[in-house]
């Protein structure tokens, strides 16, 4: 039997049903091979070789394939219809290759479809194909550039920037927007302006609504009434005159539907009516595929198959009658700058089944398909026909001019099942208008004054992030998630009711970017980059020529970059940011004199957590504040006093908000501290608070077992209580000033039961496998006591407080165990012959993902 090979599970299941017994479908669980994550695996000395390995988890499902071509010489590689698809397909081909699995006689065909559906499945297995090598050297040098940007500039952020996490080739540009929004709207000057709205009555007292827009004689701009005083004046020049219908028109309008879906968009409408960010979106768009009930949905085509097209009508006509079918089908030409392959856009596989119709059980799942559904269909309706009426009210003298619109609906058309969200809310006037006619009075009921001020430009949403990097051309359809959602994991940025807000360390980290390494962050270079990589998947370019220009000049960068010291790139950064971190003072005062000595210059400043301003007499003064200000001169908040009369204060830091008891003094130069725990609103904090936080450690009482207090607290790790060398985690904060004896104990007592489990377990299961040591040895990262850590041999090298197991690379644990080794003066063994062979394996995560994220990562 021909042997199917797939990405995921779910998708093989679903195919196997339409193939039958006749076929073996299996699943390859996404990339099998990756690059090695350590230095070397692209080597641009030696024309830009790649080095592959199969990640652990692979290896089983690679196996299973090789096996079952033992039974059968004919190979179906049927993953993805994109560049990722056919690069997965590759990989696969040459794994088995190599493994001997793919022989001389073996028959190795690549079928793609874009549905999973019977029709669709049958009919791509009649016309297979080879692999697309164009479409996979454009995958091997968008990977490849990826890689040398991470493992070139990301320890240069290391080295000269604590706390940086990582630079990706996009994901920086994605980061600037953001820093580059963020700082528009700190630097926005709100500017007032006022609007006189009158309700009015026609001569049949129904009420309707004018705002004024001439007056003077003069049609009034957005800032010509300035101030209430100008406001007031056209207030009084409506209420002393009589008000007359000048003229009432009424024009035809109407609205046609938008385009059918692509991912851009997708994502875009589920973040406007749902809420759903980017990967939640594409996570159930892969369910739905997977399952056959949508199309494939990576994707900046629109077109629609014309089969589709046909099923489309047909089910208007059945639903919704004749009158909202057109006479001929809508057309939708692709206009994105990064067009890929041509695909189809997203819609349903049947478009008779309505959400209710498939019964999804789980949520997302029903409303993004039910979201599908509708905008499919709706882009084949008939458009909406409108009256829009605008009318005119003046007074006799001409001095004073209002207008009311109106619109009335007079077939909705699309708009019955289908009206596309919107970003931001726009001042749109489509009420109804009452019946009104030329020359007949208008009786004022009120006339009143508004106040208005001009908003800063809003903040992105990932939707509206997505939007701008889709207008730029940077990116492409299956990495948007990734990219939005990797700049929030490495806290560059933080997202607040839906709202992308840049942290500090994401705002030095883009500063360090635009200063010294302007020409890879910029939008123009970024979009002409991709447009080249499109040249290649088309077959119009070599890859390589494309690698070796760009890395001439990136090496050099790197290199010019890393020779300066630490000091000298906060120089240049404080430069940059100083109309932001020293903004001009009310007395006229140097803005860098420090407000608490008073002797000490301001001077930016880098810590594990991001970047912040910071006194020059540090240790003798400690002021500090954030760099995106928002404190008063002092830096200080003051909560009261405790019951001895030490001031209690709130203060920004370094590592954020704390509350401090007194000052520091001679005697106690390290005055009461507390960090404001994880959930605890800086707005929302009081005096009496604050003294919780101070009092603790908090004594429950003595264990009964052996009379030693157990303490509650909160640390590095949130809440806990805590007997001994005994810690247990707590769940919230507020249990630490509330838990009593009987609970503390038998959380006490869980913690060391599953202690005691994992102390007479073999081996502990590592949170993250990564590879052999140089030197021989496996590394892994291990839950711990203390946190998590990273073993080799007997070696455990404790992970940085702002590194997450998921984000520990072979690179970073071979430094990190290297300097533990060092410190206790442990001997490095000599690299056995065949450990010295072994590379490190590709990220364990990888090979488990549905979706196609190897690639993806590091952008």
């Amino acid at each position: 039997m021909p042997v199917v090979v797939v990405e995921s599970p779910a998708k093989a299941k679903t195919i196997n049903k339409y193939l039958g017994k006749d076929y073996v479908v299996l699943a390859s669980y996404g990339h099998v091979r990756d690059l090695p994550a350590k230095n070397g695996s692209v080597d641009p000395d030696d024309h830009f070789a790649m080095t592959w390995e199969v990640g652990n988890d692979s290896k089983k499902h690679v196996k299973a394939i090789a096996d079952a071509l033992k039974d059968d010489d004919s190979l179906i590689l049927a993953t993805d219809p994109d560049r990722e698809g056919e690069a997965i397909s590759w990989h696969l081909q040459e794994t088995l290759t190599k493994r001997r699995a793919i022989k001389k006689s073996t028959e190795v065909k690549r079928v793609v479809f874009n549905a999973i559906t019977k029709s669709a499945v049958t009919e791509a297995m009649k016309n297979p194909r080879d692999v697309d090598q164009p479409l996979v050297d454009a995958y091997l040098a968008r990977r490849a550039l990826d890689y040398l940007v991470g493992f070139n500039l990301s320890p240069v952020l290391w080295r000269k920037l604590p706390g940086a996490r990582s630079a990706g080739r996009v994901q920086s540009v994605c980061l600037r927007l953001i820093v580059e929004r963020e700082m528009e709207i700190e630097a926005f000057q709100a500017r007032e302006y006022w609007t006189v709205k009158a309700l009015l009555n026609n001569a049949r007292n129904h009420e309707f609504e004018a705002r004024l827009t001439e007056f003077a004689g003069k049609k009034l701009d957005k800032f010509d009434l300035a101030d209430q005083t100008a406001a007031e004046m056209a207030v009084q020049a409506i209420n002393s005159r009589d008000l007359t219908i000048r003229s009432v028109e009424a024009k035809p309008a109407s609205r046609n539907p938008s385009a059918p879906f692509m991912t851009s968009t997708l994502q875009q409408e589920a973040s406007r009516k749902f809420g759903m960010g980017a990967r939640q979106c594409m996570n159930a768009a892969q369910r739905l595929y997977e399952a056959g009930h949508i199309t494939y949905m990576r994707t900046d085509g629109i077109d629609m198959a014309p089969e589709a097209v046909t099923a489309a009508r047909e089910a208007i006509k059945d639903r919704y009658g004749a009158e909202y079918v057109p006479s001929s089908p809508r057309i939708y030409k692709n206009k994105a700058k990064n067009a890929q392959e041509a695909h189809e856009c997203i819609r349903p596989t049947d478009m008779t089944k309505d959400a209710a119709a498939l019964k999804l059980k789980e949520q997302d799942q029903a409303r993004l398909y039910d979201l599908i559904w509708k905008r499919t269909l709706a882009c084949q309706m008939e458009g909406a026909r409108l009256e829009r009426t605008v009318v005119d009210i003046a007074s006799a003298d001409g001095q004073v001019v209002l207008r009311a619109n109106g619109q009335v609906v007079l077939f909705d058309g699309f708009l019955k099942i289908y009206e596309e969200g919107r970003d931001d809310v726009v001042d749109e006037d489509d009420k109804r208008l009452p019946h009104l006619t030329e020359g007949e009075k208008a009786h004022k009921r009120d006339v009143i004054p508004e106040q208005h001020f001009t908003q800063p430009p809003p903040r992105y949403t990932e939707a509206t992030l997505v939007k701008r990097m889709e207008e730029l051309g940077i990116g492409r359809p299956s990495t948007y998630a990734s990219i939005v959602t990797t700049i929030q994991e490495r806290e560059y940025v933080t997202k607040d009711k839906n709202r992308l807000i840049p942290e500090d360390k994401g705002r030095i980290v883009t500063i360090f970017l635009l200063n010294f390494f302007k020409r890879y962050v910029e939008y123009d270079f970024t979009a002409a980059l991709e447009g080249e990589l499109d040249d290649v998947s088309a077959g119009d370019r070599d890859y390589k020529d494309l690698l070796a220009r760009f890395w001439k000049d990136f090496h050099a960068a790197i290199e010019e970059t890393s020779e300066l010291r630490i000091a000298e790139v906060l120089d240049v950064l404080d430069d940059a940011l100083a109309p932001q971190l020293y903004p001009p003072r009310e007395d006229g005062s140097d803005p860098r004199t420090c407000p608490q000595c008073g002797a000490g210059q301001l001077h930016l400043k880098t810590s594990r957590t991001g970047g912040f301003v910071g006194c020059s007499n540090y240790p003798e003064c400690r002021y500090t504040r954030p760099i995106n200000g928002d404190t008063d001169d002092s830096g200080d908040q003051i909560l009261g006093e405790d019951e001895d009369g030490n001031e209690i204060s709130l203060r920004s830091g370094r590592f954020g908000p704390y509350v401090q008891r007194g000052e520091a003094t001679e005697e106690k130069p390290k005055p009461d501290r507390s960090s404001l725990p994880r959930g605890w609103s800086k707005d929302e904090m009081d005096l009496e608070k604050a003294l919780l936080l101070l009092s603790l450690p908090r004594e429950v009482g003595p264990h009964p077992e052996d009379g030693e207090m157990i303490e509650a607290g909160i640390g590095r790790y949130g809440p806990f209580v805590k007997h001994g060398k005994l810690y247990a985690n707590l769940k919230e904060v507020d249990d630490v000033f509330t838990i009593g004896m009987n609970r503390a104990v038998e959380e006490l007592a869980k913690k060391a039961e599953s202690r005691g489990r994992r102390g007479a377990a073999s081996t502990a299961k590592p949170l993250k496998e990564l590879g052999d040591h140089p030197d021989g040895g496996a590394m892994n990262v291990y839950d711990g006591r203390y946190g998590p850590y990273v073993k080799w041999e007997k070696v455990n090298a404790t992970l940085p407080k702002d590194v997450e197991p998921a984000d520990v690379t072979a690179e970073m644990a071979i430094e990190l165990v290297n300097a533990k080794a060092s410190k206790k003066g442990t001997k490095k063994k000599a690299a056995p012959k065949k450990a010295a062979a072994k590379k490190a394996p590709a990220k364990k995560t990888a090979a488990k993902k549905t979706t196609k994220k190897a690639a993806d990562s590091e952008e």
